[in-house]
This record gives C-alpha cells, structure tokens and sequence, in this order.
C-alpha cells in the first residue's frame, strides 16, 4: 500500500528531474515569433545556435534554457524592440547583434559568461539590463554605434580585445579590467567620455582617441603600441609604467595635452613620436627613458626638452619646435653619431632645430546560416528539429527504486 502511494510522487519527482536536465540538441533554431521562442522553455540547456529572424518581433523572451553553447544572432531586424531571457546564463559563442534598429530593451539578468560580444548599430538602445555583476567573462568585446549611456552590466578582469567606438552618448567607461591580450581601441564615443581603468596592468596594444580622461594608474606594461590620438585631456600619468616592449608610443593631435608624465619609464622597444600637441610646452615626464628601439621624433611649441637618462637610440633622433629649444639641442648633440660630432648614443641620423613655423605640420611617424518558421537544421532531430536528452540515470534510479517497493 505504502509503495502504491509513493509512486505517483516518484513519478512526479523523475519527471521533473528529467525536465530539469533536458538538453535540446541542434546546430541552429530559427526564432520567426514569440511562439518559436516558447519553444526554448522546456530546454535547460540548448546544444547549438539561436538565430532570430529578421522578421520577429516585436518582443522575443528566450527564457528557459540556461546554457546556449553556440551564438545567439540578431540581424538586419527592424521590427523587435525587445529581447530578454530571465535565466541565460552563459553564450558560448558569439552573442552578435547588428543593425536592429528599433531595439531599445536588452535584458539579460543572468548573463555572466559569453565567448564574445558584437553589438553594432543599435541607434535605439540607451541602456542595458543586465544583473550584478553581469558579464564577467568575454574573450573579445566589440560595442559600435549604439545609443548607451553607460556599459554597466558589463564587468570584465580580462579580454582579449575590446572595441568601443561611436557610441555618442557614452560619456562614463569605468571597468576593472586587469589585462588585454590583444588590443584595446576606443574611439569617437562622446565627447565627454571619461574612460578609468584602475586596475589594468598589461597590454597588448591600445589606441585611444577622443577622450576627455584616460586614467590608468596600475599600468606596468605595454607589449606592443598605445597611441594617444585627437583626444581632449590636459594631462597624461602613466606613474607604473616601466616598458613599452616591442612598437612604439605616441601622442598626435591631442590640443589640450600640456603634461606627459611617465617616471617609471626605461625602455620602449619601437619608437616616440609626440607632435602637434599645440599646448604641450615642455617635455620633460620621462626621467628614467634609457633606451629607445626606433627612432625619437618630437614635433610641436617645445620650450624645453629633457631626457636626462637617454643613453641609446637605435633609430634616428628627430626633433623641430616652433620656439627657441636651443639649449635642448646643445643637451643632444652630445648624444648625436660620432660621424655628427657626438657620442654615438643616437644610432640614427641626429636633427633638432628652433624656430620651425611648420614643426606642427609634420605629424607622420618615420618611426618604425538560416530559415523560416521556427525550422532548425542539424543531425539526430526531432520533428520539432529537437533531440532531447533525460536525465537517464536519475529516472533509472527512481524506477530501480519503485520497483523494489512492489
């Protein structure tokens, strides 16, 4: 008697137990409409992609599954406003959003995880609601010609690039990235961006333009180049920055830049280029500057220039200010070539001259799948293009279970 009463709730519980594993296998789901989308619900996890149609909307949910191991893709839609998931936790693919033009509501409250972001023209879109802390891992991260204000939601320690370009209203960049493994680019956002990244000790590369602070007060290294192009700051402070390994450093075009600091500084493995950065007056922030791997060109309205630890430029030195920089010159002409009465410090060809009406101009560097209604495509489907995968073991165990009642 006791084991008739307990096997309906065996039942109960291995059936939920089966729904709660259930894994819905298929190289792509084709979502045309919310009902499509529905259809996701009693998956826990989906083995696959997820593309939504050009023609869906206006508001897709994608909630149910937890898991999607392929991308997520919206493109070249005009119609969807809207697109959620209440428990997606982990993209493990590309999770690529492009020209959707009415989007304005992305709402992810579980997304942590996800192989790499694309978001790329999404003039609708201010805001993203994600959870706390929200993505915490991506390997590459692209975020082009939205409408955001903010990038809260997502919190990254390491990338392997990050691009964050024309995006007009973003005028805050705040993130705790460690270390960039590839390249990190940010350009023509808002003219107000301030962008802080406290933590960041490593780097590939970075180009940085129009931008109105760049604070990186932990950086240590710089594997490749940082460029500094057309931005708004007065100042720059790199105060643990102690190598720029292989490429170059340069700031070009920066108007209001008057400060570089960089005490810490001892080698860059490419070259300096510093022009055209009319309010820059005085260069005299790289104290501890040894050696040069390229060539040293200065550009600009230079009063007075100092690299007072310069003992080995394996380029040429190349130096031309609107003003008088005479004393600076007699300073480097020790360095010059031997065959330029010097040293021998400066491998390259040595120049420095004063009162150049066109040292601004020369800026160059001279130094070194788809478908329809709901379809999907893959192998070992179901008619609803799904296999489904219990959780075989745990309804052995409780029909194993059962059986020994009776």
């Amino acid at each position: 008697m006791i084991a008739k009463q307990l096997l309906p709730a065996l039942a109960a519980i291995g059936s939920v137990a089966a729904k709660s594993a259930t894994t819905c296998t298929v190289s792509t789901t084709t979502i045309n409409s919310q009902a499509d989308a529905t259809g996701l619900a009693s998956c826990s996890a989906v083995k696959g992609s997820v593309l939504i149609a050009p023609g869906a909307g206006p508001q897709i949910d994608i909630s149910g599954p937890s898991t999607i191991s392929g991308d997520v893709i919206l493109l070249n839609n005009g119609i969807i406003t809207s697109l959620t998931s209440s428990n997606l936790g982990t993209i493990g693919g590309e999770f690529h959003l492009q020209n959707v033009t009415l989007l304005s509501t992305l709402s992810f409250m579980g997304l942590g995880r996800v192989g790499s972001i694309v978001w790329q023209s999404l003039p609708a879109l201010g805001q993203l609601t994600f959870g706390t802390p929200g993505v915490t891992e991506a390997n590459n991260v692209t975020i082009s010609d939205t409408f955001l204000s903010s990038l809260d939601g997502i919190d990254l320690t390491h990338v392997s690039s990050m691009d964050i370009n024309n995006n007009r209203r973003l005028t805050d960049f705040t993130t705790q990235l460690g270390n960039v493994s590839s390249l990190l680019n940010i350009a023509a956002n808002g003219l107000q961006l301030k962008v802080s990244m406290p933590n960041l000790i490593w780097i590939t590369e970075m180009s940085i333009a129009n931008v109105t602070s760049f604070s990186v007060p932990s950086l240590a290294v710089v594997n490749g180049s940082a460029r500094f192009d057309f931005n708004y700051f007065s100042s720059f402070n790199a105060p643990n920055l102690t190598t720029a390994k292989t490429e170059d450093i340069s700031f070009v075009g920066n108007p209001n830049l008057a400060n570089i600091t960089m005490p810490e500084l001892t080698s860059i493995g490419g070259g300096l280029l510093i022009a055209n950065n009319t309010a820059l007056s005085k260069v005299n922030g790289f104290p501890a500057l040894k050696t040069v791997g390229g060539a040293v060109k200065l550009r600009g309205n230079f009063t007075d220039i100092e690299f007072p630890a310069l003992n080995d430029v394996k380029g040429a030195f190349d130096i031309s200010s609107t003003a008088d920089i005479s004393s600076s010159c007699n300073t480097f002409q020790k360095l010059a070539p031997s065959s330029q009465g010097g040293g021998g410090q400066i491998q390259g060809t040595y120049s420095c001259t004063s009162n150049n009406a066109n040292a601004n101009s020369d800026t160059g560097t001279g130094t070194s799948g788809s478908g329809s209604g709901g379809s999907s495509s893959g192998s070992n489907n179901t008619a609803a293009g799904l296999t489904i995968n219990h959780a075989l073991l745990g309804l052995a165990a409780v029909g194993g279970f059962a059986q020994a009642l009776w």
